[in-house]
């Protein structure tokens, strides 16, 4: 949508302004209100400190939950923080937007019908965020070993990759083809997850380790190729993620009205007046993913009267969390489910509805003067002779690509998972494997087959 229109009225219905600002901001404020220092103390009491602890396992990024919480309950919160971000250097996003409830706190021994889960996304939020206040700095860079490395993406993924290769002494140059680095944290969640502007203090703090030069406005395949990325570095990691949006391909998908979802969330956490924003009266997102709920939930909160969510499949196949459907029922939002799009009903090229098949029973149209496509994105075509599995990049477990030299994670690769996380991850296991090819020898035989 433009979200620069000077009126707040537009021929079919959507409309800036529905709002006020305050009513705005009041809405976007933090999802969860932080602990306390003695809410954070009563928490860590409940943990078990287990042995062999299932939480931890089940990090993607393996951090040791019972100690950073054994930590906390001695008052030492910047221990707690740098056990944290020693595993997982964007341990606040993760603590604010990581889905939790089906990674370390399902995995929690008091998870059962009468008790719950030790909360510990909100006490991992609570070491980082006073580490952050207090200015604590926990990484000390090695001595410059004069070896050049390029990432490609300044998300999740090339932001924890290019971190470890600097705390290493390497010297890193991020390509990044937004105005601002952080990826999906900066342009992607929801806003009410990220307040206060946390994916810039967060990404300040990455790069104050020192070593690594961001180059923005620069996008491989468009301005910038593979070869020559390998011309002037010695190593390459690509973390771009996934920029292409999918389609419909339904008949009048330029119609107006008819939106990427992750282009208007883009804007939403760019703006500056929320309720400058255009905001449709019935909004429908087709879709069954954390970017479906995301939109969804954030288009109520601008003011649209009526919004729902269609899925293709039932219920149980959405990718969004039990926690997160429950978020948008608790706000409103109408799930239905076994719903397929098969026609974009538009007058005067305007969208006024959809209609599905479903399994379940006759066509049916739902009315809509604004649709959301949230069904996921596509790798952006890259050259260079690298390895595609289902469109995105085959990498080995230590995340190297078919061609040597170059490394990937994130969305991008094959069998990813599609979280913040797992893409930290990624960028780790990648710069140590990236560390060892650089100090032992360029031209070593790689040791597993993509």
């Amino acid at each position: 949508m433009n979200t620069t229109k000077s009126s707040n009225k537009t021929q079919d219905g959507i409309v800036s302004q529905r709002l006020s600002e305050a009513s705005c901001q009041q809405h976007f404020s933090d999802l969860h209100q932080p602990l306390t220092k003695y809410g954070a103390l009563v928490e860590a009491d409940r943990c078990y400190y287990c042995y062999d602890a299932p939480c931890q396992t089940a990090c993607p990024t393996g951090i040791n939950v019972p100690s950073f919480i054994g930590m906390i309950s001695q008052h030492n919160n910047h221990g707690a923080a740098g056990k944290i971000l020693t595993e997982n250097i964007m341990g606040g996003t993760c603590a604010r937007a990581c889905p939790v409830e089906t990674l370390c706190e399902q995995a929690c021994v008091r998870n059962h019908e009468d008790d719950g889960p030790v909360r510990i996304g909100m006490l991992q939020r609570y070491a980082t965020d006073q580490a952050s206040q207090d200015q604590v700095s926990f990484f000390t860079r090695a001595e410059p070993t004069g070896h050049s490395v390029a990432v490609v993406g300044a998300g999740p993924a090339g932001l924890a990759c290019a971190h470890a290769m600097a705390v290493l002494g390497h010297d890193v140059v991020i390509y990044e083809a937004q105005a601002k680095a952080g990826g999906l944290n900066e342009y992607g969640l929801a806003a009410y997850k990220m307040v206060d502007d946390f994916a810039q203090k967060e990404v300040d703090m990455i790069l104050s380790i020192g070593g690594i030069e961001i180059r923005h406005g620069v996008r491989i395949g468009t301005n910038l190729s593979l070869a020559d990325l390998q011309a002037r570095h010695e190593a390459v990691f690509i973390g771009t993620g996934l920029g292409q949006s999918r389609r419909l391909n339904l008949a009048d998908e330029q119609a107006h009205g008819v939106e990427n979802a992750i282009e208007y969330i883009h804007d939403l956490r760019q703006t500056e007046r929320l309720s400058d924003l255009p905001v449709g009266r019935k909004v429908l997102v087709i879709g069954g993913g954390m970017t479906a709920i995301d939109i969804a939930a954030q288009s109520k909160l601008l003011g649209a009267e009526e919004v729902t969510i269609a899925y293709r499949r039932g219920q149980e196949h959405m990718n969004a969390s039990d926690h997160e459907q429950a978020f948008a029922l608790e706000n409103g939002i109408r799930l239905v489910f076994w719903a397929q799009p098969i026609k974009l009903e538009v007058q005067s090229n305007a969208l006024v509805g959809v209609e599905f098949a479903s399994t379940q029973g006759d066509n049916f149209t739902l009315s809509a003067d604004v649709v959301f496509k949230a069904i996921g994105q596509t790798l952006l075509p890259l050259e260079g002779n690298l390895s595609l599995t289902s469109g995105r990049i085959e990498v080995d477990t230590e995340q190297r690509c078919s061609v040597d030299g170059v490394w990937a994670g994130g969305d991008c690769i094959a069998g990813g998972e599609d979280l913040a996380v797992s893409a930290v991850q990624d960028g780790k296991v990648a710069a140590k494997s990236m560390h060892q090819w650089l100090v032992c020898g360029q031209n070593q035989t790689r040791q597993s087959e993509v």
